[in-house]
């Protein structure tokens, strides 16, 4: 059972707006990423928009990892190449949650919620559903990748 100081050691870490602005951030530059492949695969390349979407995903997963290790949480893993090996596929196996959200939000408002919504020849409607499809899978990658990835709340 958790103890009340554990408790609340974990609750102070996982509510740090230093930390949640950092990772906010990176999940922007990961946003960016995201629609950009998602994007350029759909209207330039003509991929089908939820193989777009998971490799979309897939980059995006790789670039906030980099990110979110070197900077927003930098101090709490170590340096070795086994370890982060080990929080790679962690951070991986953690954030299926995240894709699980994402994709399921994305296809429910892309496929049955459809609107033609014409943007500067593309297709505008592809760029809301993936928005409110990242904005979900945000709350969960955040919550999971703090507890589980970098185990944030576990004292040094």
């Amino acid at each position: 059972m958790t103890s009340d100081r554990s408790r609340a050691a974990m609750m102070a870490a996982l509510t740090s707006r230093v930390r949640i602005g950092q990772f906010v951030s990176v999940g922007v530059v990961g946003a960016a990423f995201d629609t950009a492949v998602l994007v350029f695969l759909v209207e330039l390349v003509g991929v089908l928009e939820e193989i777009a979407l998971l490799v979309g995903i897939e980059v995006a997963i790789i670039v906030m990892f980099l990110l979110n290790d070197n900077w927003t949480f930098a101090e709490e893993g170590r340096d070795d190449r086994r370890s982060f090996f080990r929080r790679l596929a962690k951070s991986h196996a953690v954030r299926s949650g995240g894709i699980v959200a994402q994709f399921v939000v994305f296809v429910v408002v892309y496929r049955l919620f459809f609107v033609s919504l014409p943007v500067a020849g593309v297709d505008g409607w592809l760029l809301v559903a993936k928005g409110l499809g990242i904005v979900c899978g945000l709350v969960v990658n955040y919550t999971f990748e703090s507890l589980y990835t970098w185990r944030v709340h576990h004292d040094s």
